[in-house]
């Protein structure tokens, strides 16, 4: 089915291709980098990536949910009641790490073990590290972890954000491009048609020879492939202009019109801002770019890796003491190891140690790498900086030579015609001038693109640094 529209499209386009009336869908650059802003696959995948790290912070704070539980139970044999049971807790973590826990357990039967105790019971009570996992544990950790991981996608998504578009951007100027190359090609073979016309007239009145109608023919002829050839350019970048557009909840924008652009490369706005463009980015901080953002706060969740793999160094001890107080019983807590409690001390403590130091090692290694990375991000975007400024100023600089080379090859082709109405020229000489300029003309558009190509990616280059509050 896609294949079908395509040769549709290109059908439509080829029966259309001479007919530029004013109802021609026309789309501007600032039109069509929104559609792809708003619309593309890509620009909505990444907007849902930073949704999902933001969904990963709530389940973070998860762990520091209270916990409710609830159980009931009996036991019977025989017409021997052993035991019936009720019970309701309530757990709450902390943030230091520190665990309350209070319930109610209600305890009945003729076979209770001797340590339970019959009847209903409240109980409070706390678990407290004295070691490992009191100044820092895998639950705040996962929370700090999700908040940097957040900040971290959205700096990634930002400059992959940014990249679909300077892509996008800059097919728009190449599909621009073509069809100025196109126009030069439809305007020359207008030119050579009426110089054709006018050698027959010539030939008819026996001022001209013959072999001049033949050399019109071919010079025509030639234009006419190139035409073509420029034609089906266009129509190639206007296939790769669709990948680009969307419409809404994603579904594929198929062309059903001829669509031109609406701008052209010379009054774009990088010929007149490129100088500020070139100032405002030297004078950014490298350390605001997205990119090395991403890896900052790469650079602290594996600071927080470290710390808790630190911990592990440390014995695992835990306290914990629980009050108790029968029902219909006044509350009876102090002195706490008096009466009416519970407590335990559990100690865990590994004897090598070979995971904990493996582990802080491995996380330390992971510091260096990152640090690396930075470096290196920091290098590449100060080299991509100055290439972009460089192919700038050196485009820029073609511009003006191209220019003029053009402008010197349009007088020898008025001088060349003015020679030949004169009959000190011939056919074959205006041709030879003629191709000069239509060369001419292609280069001078040809560096015009590549300067603004140039520019965008600068321009978007700019958008991936942070912007002060």
């Amino acid at each position: 089915m896609v294949k079908v529209n395509r040769i549709i499209f290109i059908f439509f386009l080829l029966f259309f291709q001479f007919c530029f009336g004013q109802d021609s869908l026309k789309i501007s650059a600032n039109e069509f980098i929104s559609v792809v802003k708003n619309y593309h696959p890509l620009a909505i995948k990444y907007q849902i990536q930073n949704k999902i790290a933001s969904s990963e912070i709530t389940k973070a704070r998860g762990n520091f949910d209270p916990t409710l539980a609830a159980k009931i139970g009996e036991k019977n044999i025989d017409g021997t009641r052993y035991y019936e049971q009720k019970n309701i807790e309530l757990g709450i973590p902390t943030w230091y790490g520190i665990d309350i826990h209070g319930g109610y357990n209600h305890l009945n039967g003729d076979k209770i073990n001797t340590s339970e105790t019959k009847g209903g019971l409240y109980q409070f009570g706390v678990t407290i590290p004295l070691a490992k996992n009191l100044l820092y544990d895998k639950r705040r950790a996962m929370l700090e972890q999700a908040k940097y991981a957040q900040k971290m996608t959205e700096a990634e998504q930002k400059v992959l954000t940014n990249e679909l578009l300077l892509d996008a951007e800059n097919s728009y100027w190449e599909w621009v491009q073509n069809y100025e190359v196109y126009k030069l090609k439809t305007e020359i073979v207008e030119i050579n048609k009426e110089r054709l016309s006018f050698t027959k007239k010539t030939f008819e009145y026996g001022e001209k020879a013959a072999i001049d109608t033949i050399e019109a023919l071919s010079q025509l002829q030639g234009f006419e492939l190139q035409q073509r050839d420029a034609f089906l350019n266009f129509v190639k970048s206007t296939q790769q202009l669709q990948l680009y557009l969307w419409k809404d909840n994603q579904e594929i924008y198929e062309l059903t019109e001829m669509i031109y652009p609406a701008d052209n490369l010379e009054e774009n706005i990088a010929f007149t801002d490129y100088e500020f463009l070139i100032n405002d980015v030297q004078s950014q901080e490298m350390d605001t770019h997205f990119s090395i953002l991403y890896y900052n706060q790469k650079q602290y969740i594996l600071e927080s890796e470290k710390r808790l793999k630190w911990q592990s160094f440390l014995p695992k001890i835990d306290f914990t003491y629980n009050f108790y107080n029968k029902e219909n019983y006044s509350a009876d807590y102090l002195p706490f190891f008096d009466n009416n409690f519970q407590y335990g001390i559990k100690l865990e403590i590994p004897i090598f140690l070979r995971e904990a130091r493996a582990n802080y090692e491995i996380a330390k290694l992971k510091l260096n790498q990152n640090n690396l990375d930075t470096k290196m991000k920091s290098r590449e975007l100060d080299t991509k900086i100055e290439t972009y400024k460089n192919e700038i100023l050196n485009y820029h600089s073609q511009i003006d030579l191209s220019q003029n080379n053009l402008k010197n090859y349009e007088r020898l082709l008025s001088a060349e015609e003015i020679k030949y109405a004169n009959g000190e020229s011939s056919l074959f000489l205006i041709n030879s001038r003629e191709n000069k300029v239509i060369d001419a003309q292609e280069k001078f558009i040809s560096i015009r693109t590549k300067f603004v190509k140039s520019f965008n990616k600068l321009k978007w280059m700019k958008e991936n640094f942070l912007v002060p509050n």
